[in-house]
């Protein structure tokens, strides 16, 4: 009996897939379970059925050539090779191309990269530029030799000769159009070169218009200095590039049309303009002259001084009830002045004297003398009259009322 080791087993099982012609090289489908992008590149996920499950793995380099993402749930169909991981003892499926199943690649990159970029903003209608009423130079993206470039230049000097049309030659479709387009309109922006920029192309099928669905080209539209217009295709053809663009034109002489002024045009508007300014100047002054023979015919200009004299009367009657009301104000406060006098006078201490009344102080002290308590005997006093005072001493203190002792 002979006994194997563990990996003497795998390696035998792995040589039998080897040599197997059906799994070298084979397409299989399925949809995508645990997917996981991986930190190196690589790509890590398992292809299942209703039935089965089979582990895949795509490398780094297979997985750069995708044209889209893939994601759990999505149903794909896969060409690779089965083989086995010796160390797990687990066969799995080397993946070397991938596409959507019921759903072209590039159709599904398409859908991807313009969610991607819609939610980053490139597509919102506030970060579009508006498009130079007399643009002076006008810059092209497209390709030196095809109609596209004799179209534009066509419909541009037609509708107004003196426009500069400043062509940055690119390759329009191919591998290297994507970055050839996005340097042109960097470029072409450098040192602001031209006012407007038209990127164009003709029609095509989807994987010919590719390029102008990179994500290179619509960065580099968005963040142009000088407003774009995409003409891409034909009028049913719709592109990431003209999702970016500031406006998008359905053909490419469509956008000449759009970005350069007609000069006849201009002409006709320039001519009607003259035309109502010269009518609204003579308006103006048939209104004026008319308003002005109203203003010298008024009373104002014929009598003058008349609004001053009605103020000079208005003045003197002003003035009139101002010294009408003056007087009785004063012979009113000197009323009002004569009964207080006459109040205040009432409770003078001289009125009282007057009365026969007197005031007794010490006299080494100016304060009046209320009480008996005050003196004491052989103090001297000075007794004030109405006519001049008198000069006592104290001989006697007699406590008691003296109500109704005198008369006055």
């Amino acid at each position: 009996m002979r006994v194997l080791e563990v990996s003497q087993v795998n390696k035998y099982i792995k040589e039998l897939i080897f040599r197997d012609y059906l799994l070298s090289d084979l397409w299989i489908k399925g949809e995508i379970s645990n997917f996981k992008h991986h930190s190196s590149g690589h790509m890590y996920f398992t292809l299942k059925d209703k039935i089965s499950l089979l582990k895949c793995v795509m490398f780094r380099t297979q997985c750069s050539s995708l044209r889209f993402v893939p994601a759990d749930g999505m149903k794909v169909i896969i060409r690779g090779s089965v083989n086995v991981f010796e160390r797990d003892g687990q066969y799995q499926l080397y993946c070397e191309e991938m596409q959507p199943d019921g759903l072209g690649a590039l159709y599904l990159a398409f859908e991807q990269l313009k969610v991607k970029l819609e939610k980053e903003g490139l597509f919102s209608p506030a970060s579009k530029k508006p498009l130079p009423f007399f643009p002076a130079r006008v810059g092209v993206v497209t390709s030196s030799t095809g109609a596209v470039i004799k179209d534009i230049i066509n419909v541009s000097t037609r509708r107004f000769p003196n426009v500069q049309i400043v062509l940055f030659p690119v390759s329009v479709q191919g591998s290297t159009a994507s970055s050839e387009i996005s340097h042109a309109i960097k470029v072409l922006n450098n040192n602001g070169q031209v006012d407007v920029i038209i990127v164009a192309r003709g029609g095509g099928s989807l994987e010919e218009l590719w390029a102008f669905n990179e994500e290179a080209v619509a960065r580099a539209i968005f963040e142009s200095e000088a407003p774009i217009v995409s003409a891409v295709g034909h009028e049913t053809d719709y592109t990431i590039a003209d999702m970016a663009a500031d406006l998008r034109a359905p053909t490419p002489s469509a956008a000449a049309e759009i970005v350069v002024p007609d000069a006849r045009e201009l002409k006709w508007k320039v001519e009607s303009h003259k035309r109502r300014m010269l009518l609204a100047i003579q308006t103006r002054i048939s209104g004026a002259r008319a308003r002005l023979e109203k203003v010298e015919g008024s009373l104002p200009l014929r009598q003058p001084l008349d609004k001053v004299y009605q103020l000079r009367m208005m003045l003197d009657i002003n003035y009139k009830y101002l010294c009408k009301n003056i007087e009785s104000r004063v012979k009113k406060l000197r009323e009002k002045l004569a009964n207080n006098a006459s109040r205040l006078n009432s409770l003078s201490p001289l009125s009282v004297l007057s009365r026969g009344y007197c005031l007794a102080a010490k006299a080494d002290s100016s304060s009046v003398i209320k009480s008996i308590t005050q003196v004491c005997k052989n103090d001297r006093i000075d007794i004030k009259l109405i006519d001049g005072k008198a000069m006592c001493k104290v001989t006697h203190i007699e406590e008691g009322n003296i109500n109704g002792e005198y008369e006055l």
